[in-house]
C-alpha cells in the first residue's frame, strides 16, 4: 500500500516537472524574442504546476527548486525590460492579472524584487504590499514555499541601516516589522500543517515538518543579520515579538525548534542582556517540549562567551545571570511536574558547569546547584534511570574537571548528598572517577577531616552498599576497584606527625568496615604509611617532654599490631607474615628489640599454624631468613632463639631440595659482613656440610625413584656458597674443600646414571670462568682462590 503511494508520488512528481519544463520552453522563446504577454503567459502557466496538493513537501521542494531557477531567469529579464525603459509600475500591475492566485504572487514577487532594486518606490511600501498579499494562500506547504521564495528574493533589499534601500528614520524597524510578519504568517502555516489530516497520520505529518523547519527558521536568521537591530530594538521588538509567536502556537515542535534558532542565531551579548525575557517563555511553553536542551544550550554558549574574554565576565555579574537561570530551571521544573528525572539531572548539571566556567571563584553558587538539585530529587529515593545516572556522575565531575583538586570539591557540602540519589554500582563508578582524579592530579589529602569527607565520597568501594554481596562483582573489576583504593591511601600525608597519625586512625576505621575480602588490598598501604611514619618519627629526635598524647614508634606498633591481626579473620597468613617481617625490620631501625621480637614471634607463630601449604612454607622461610639476617638489633639470647627457630624450620620442608636451598640460606645468618660480632665461620659450615648431606640424600631418593641421580644443580648452588665464604674470609672454609666439591661435581656430571641438563652445565662452566677471573685478577681475593685447581 505504501509502496504504491510512493510510486504515485513520484508520478505526480515527473508529470509536474514535465508540464513545468514545457512552459519554460516556451516561456524562454518569448523571453528570446522580447514577447513580454507571452513570457507573462506561459512564466503563469509553469508557475501553476505548483498548485498542486498530491506531494510530500520533500518532492514539492524539488518541483519549487526547478521553479524557482526559472524564476531567476525570468526576474533578469525584467531588468532588461526595465532598464530598455519598459515602465517597472506597469510591469507591476499587468503581473497581477495573472489567473490563479499562486502563479500571480510567485510573479508579484519577482517583478516587486526588480521594482525594490529601481528605486521607484521605497522598498518598505513594496516589501509591505508583498507580504500582505502573500496571505492570499492559506495551503500550508504552497504558503511556506512562496514566503519562503519572498524573504529569498527580497533579504538583500532590506532597508537596513548602510544599505542602498535605506529610507527614513523608521528604515530598520520598517525591514524588521516585514521579516517578523513574514515569520508570523510561516509559523502560523508550519504548525497548521499539524492539524491536517487524520491522526493515525500524525507521525507521517511530523516527519514532513521537521523536514520544511529550516524554510521559518531561516526568518530568524535574516533577523540577525540586520545590521540595523542593535540591543535595544532586539529587547523592545524582536525577541518579545518572536517569543509571543513561540508561546501562542501551543505546538511542541515548533516551540523546540524556535527557541533553539533563537539561541544559536543571535549574538551572546544579547542573551545575556535579556536574559529575564528569554527565560520567562520556558515555563509557557508545552510541557512536552525537550526544554533541558534548551536551557542546556543556552547555558553552553553563554558559557563559550563567558570563556571567549574575561572583559565580558562583569557582565554577568551585572545581569545576575546566574541566579535568574537559578530560577528559571527551578519553575520550569515547576510548570513541568510530569517531567523525567533525567530531565531534571541534565538541566542542574548544565547549569553547574556554567556556573564553574562563569563563577569559578564562587564555590557557593557551585553548592547552591547540587543543594537546589538534592532538594529537587527528595523524596524520590534512588534513581534507576541509566541515562539519568551517567547525568548524575557527569554533574558530579564537573568540579573535579574545573579544579582538579578534590580538596576543592570536599568544600561542597552537598557533594555527598548528591551520591545519595545513586545505587551501589554508579556510586562505584562515581568513587572511582574520584580517585582517578586525586590520583591524575597527585593530590595530597593532608587532614583526617578532609579524608573522612572523602572515605564518605568513596564509601561505595570502601564498604559493601544495599546490602549488595561481593559475590555478584566481576573478580577483575573488583581487584581494580581495590588496588584504586590502596594507590589512594598512599596520597594521604601531612608533615605533622600528629595529624597523619590521626589520618592513619580514620583510614583503619574506614578499611574495617570493608569486610574480609577487601582487607588483603587495603590493609598493606596502610601498614606501609604507617611504617614511613615510625621511620620519619625515628629520624626525628625523642619527644622532649615525654608528652603521653604524643605520637612515637611504640604507639604506631601497638596499632599496626591491631591492623596486621585483622588479615587473620580473612584468613590471610602469608600477607600477615610479610607485614609482620615489615614491621620487625623497622623495629629493628628504631632500636625497639622487644617490639622486634614480638613480630618475629607473631610471624613464627603463622609459620607454624597457619601455612600449610608447601610453596608457601619455601617462600614464607626464605622470607624470614632474609628479614632476620638484616636485623642488628637483637642480642645473643634472641637472636639465637630466632636463628635455631629458623634452621629447624628449614630442614622440615617437605622436598629436600627445598630443603637443601632453605638451609644453604641459614648460613647467612651467621656470617653478617658489617658486624663483627655475627662472623661465626664454623656454623656456617656446618650449615653448608648439612645442605650437601642433603642434596646428596635428594641424589639417592631419585635414583631409587627413577633410576638416575636427577639434578647436580644443588651441589653447583652450595659450591657458590662455598666462595662468597671463601671470598669473605670465613676461615673455616678452606680450598681443600672448594677442590673436593668442584671434583664431586664434575664427576657427578659425567657419570652415566645423571641426566643431561643444559642449564646445570652452564652455570657450572660460569661457576669455573668465575674462579679462573679471580685468579687472573690477583690481589687479596685472588690468593684466596690461587690454589684451586678448575
Amino acid at each position: 500500500m505504501i509502496s504504491d503511494g510512493v510510486e504515485d508520488e513520484e508520478k505526480w512528481l515527473a508529470a509536474g516537472i514535465a508540464g513545468l519544463q514545457q512552459n519554460a520552453f516556451y516561456m524562454h522563446r518569448a523571453l528570446d524574442s522580447n514577447n513580454l504577454r507571452d513570457a507573462l503567459k506561459y512564466s503563469a502557466q509553469m508557475l501553476s504546476e505548483l498548485r498542486t496538493s498530491k506531494l510530500s513537501p520533500h518532492k514539492y521542494y524539488e518541483l519549487y527548486m526547478r521553479a524557482f531557477d526559472e524564476l531567476r531567469k525570468l526576474e533578469m529579464f525584467f531588468k532588461e525590460e526595465a532598464r530598455r525603459g519598459c515602465s517597472i509600475i506597469d510591469l507591476y500591475e499587468l503581473v497581477q492579472h495573472a489567473g490563479n492566485i499562486l502563479p500571480r504572487l510567485y510573479l508579484l514577487c519577482t517583478v516587486g524584487s526588480v521594482y525594490i532594486k529601481s528605486k521607484e518606490a521605497p522598498a518598505k511600501d513594496v516589501l509591505k504590499d508583498l507580504v500582505e498579499m502573500s496571505r492570499g494562500i492559506q495551503n500550508p506547504v504552497r504558503g511556506l514555499f512562496l514566503r519562503s521564495y519572498l524573504s529569498q528574493v527580497s533579504r538583500d533589499k532590506l532597508p537596513d541601516i548602510g544599505s542602498e534601500y535605506e529610507g527614513d528614520a523608521d528604515t530598520v524597524k520598517d525591514a524588521v516589522e516585514f521579516v517578523l510578519q513574514n515569520f508570523t504568517e510561516m509559523n502560523k502555516l508550519w504548525v497548521r500543517m499539524q492539524h491536517q489530516g487524520p491522526a493515525r497520520e500524525k507521525e507521517k505529518r511530523e516527519k514532513e515538518r521537521s523536514e520544511l523547519r529550516d524554510l521559518v527558521g531561516k526568518n530568524l536568521h535574516v533577523l540577525s543579520q540586520i545590521e540595523g537591530v542593535d540591543l535595544e530594538l532586539y529587547k523592545d521588538t524582536v525577541l518579545p515579538r518572536v517569543l509571543e509567536q513561540v508561546v501562542n502556537c501551543k505546538d511542541e515542535l515548533a516551540q523546540f525548534y524556535l527557541m533553539d534558532c533563537i539561541i544559536q542565531v543571535f549574538p551572546d551579548e544579547y542573551h545575556l542582556q535579556t536574559l529575564d525575557i528569554l527565560l520567562g517563555a520556558c515555563p509557557q511553553l508545552q510541557p512536552s517540549v525537550d526544554i533541558k536542551t534548551v536551557l542546556s544550550q543556552l547555558m553552553e554558549r553563554l558559557s563559550n562567551y563567558a570563556a571567549s574574554s574575561t572583559e565580558v565576565l562583569p557582565e554577568f555579574l551585572q545581569v545576575e545571570a546566574f541566579s535568574k537561570l537559578s530560577n528559571a530551571i527551578g519553575k520550569v521544573i515547576e510548570a513541568q511536574v510530569d517531567m523525567p528525572i533525567i530531565g531534571v539531572v541534565t538541566l542542574y548539571s548544565s547549569l553547574l558547569k556554567f556556573t564553574l566556567h562563569v563563577h569559578p571563584d564562587r564555590l557557593d553558587y557551585a553548592d547552591q546547584v547540587l543543594g537546589s538539585f538534592v532538594k529537587k530529587l527528595s523524596g524520590k529515593g534512588k534513581i534507576e534511570d541509566s541515562r539519568a545516572t551517567k547525568q548524575v556522575v557527569a554533574l558530579l565531575s564537573a568540579p573535579l574537571e574545573k579544579y582538579n583538586d578534590i580538596v576543592t570539591a570536599l568544600k561542597l557540602s552537598n557533594y555527598p548528598r548528591v551520591l545519595e540519589f545513586l545505587d551501589s554500582g554508579t556510586n562505584k563508578v562515581m568513587a572511582t572517577v574520584i580517585i582517578q582524579s586525586i590520583m591524575k592530579n597527585t593530590t595530597h589529602v593532608l587532614t583526617a577531616e578532609k579524608v573522612e569527607a572523602l572515605f564518605e565520597l568513596i564509601k561505595g568501594l570502601i564498604e559493601d552498599l544495599d546490602g549488595t554481596p561481593d559475590d555478584e562483582v566481576d573478580e577483575e573489576d573488583f581487584k581494580e576497584e581495590q588496588n584504586s583504593v590502596a594507590r589512594l591511601i598512599q596520597m594521604f600525608s601531612n608533615d605533622d606527625s600528629e595529624e597523619m597519625f590521626k589520618i592513619i586512625c580514620t583510614v583503619k576505621k574506614h578499611i574495617l568496615t570493608g569486610g574480609p575480602k577487601r582487607l588483603p588490598f587495603t590493609v598493606p598501604p596502610l601498614v606501609f604509611s604507617s611504617l614511613k611514619l615510625v621511620r620519619k618519627l625515628q629520624a626525628q629526635d625523642e619527644n622532649p617532654f615525654g608528652d603521653e598524647a604524643s605520637t612515637t614508634p611504640k604507639k604506631l606498633f601497638q596499632l599496626l599490631t591491631q591492623i596486621i591481626e585483622v588479615l587473620l579473620n580473612v584468613p590471610a597468613p602469608e600477607l600477615a607474615l610479610r607485614l609482620y617481617l615489615q614491621c620487625a625490620e623497622a623495629a629493628n631501625d628504631c632500636d625497639l628489640e622487644p617490639v622486634a621480637y614480638e613480630f618475629f614471634t607473631q610471624a613464627y607463630i603463622l609459620y607454624e599454624e597457619e601455612i600449610s601449604d608447601s610453596k608457601a612454607q619455601v617462600t614464607a622461610i626464605h622470607l624470614i631468613i632474609g628479614t632476620l639476617q638484616r636485623m642488628h638489633v637483637f642480642g645473643v639470647e634472641n637472636r639465637d632463639t630466632l636463628t635455631h627457630k629458623a634452621t629447624g624450620y628449614s630442614a622440615k620442608l617437605l622436598k629436600k631440595p627445598d630443603q637443601c636451598r632453605a638451609v644453604y640460606a641459614c648460613s647467612h645468618l651467621f656470617w653478617v659482613d658489617d658486624q663483627e660480632n655475627m662472623k661465626d665461620g664454623e656454623r656456617v659450615l656446618i650449615c653448608l656440610k648439612r645442605a650437601l648431606r642433603i642434596a646428596n640424600a635428594a641424589q639417592q631418593m631419585s635414583n631409587a625413584t627413577r633410576g638416575s641421580t636427577g639434578s647436580v644443580a644443588l651441589f653447583v648452588e652450595i659450591l657458590n656458597k662455598y666462595l662468597y665464604f671463601l671470598e669473605k674470609g670465613n676461615p673455616q672454609i678452606t680450598v681443600a674443600s672448594v677442590q673436593s666439591l668442584i671434583e664431586l661435581i664434575t664427576t657427578e656430571l659425567h657419570s652415566d646414571s645423571t641426566s643431561p641438563e643444559p642449564a646445570t652445565d652452564a652455570f657450572f662452566a660460569s661457576t669455573l670462568r668465575y674462579i679462573q677471573f679471580q685468579k687472573q685478577k690477583g690481589g687479596a681475593v685472588g690468593e684466596r682462590y690461587e690454589s684451586i685447581k678448575v
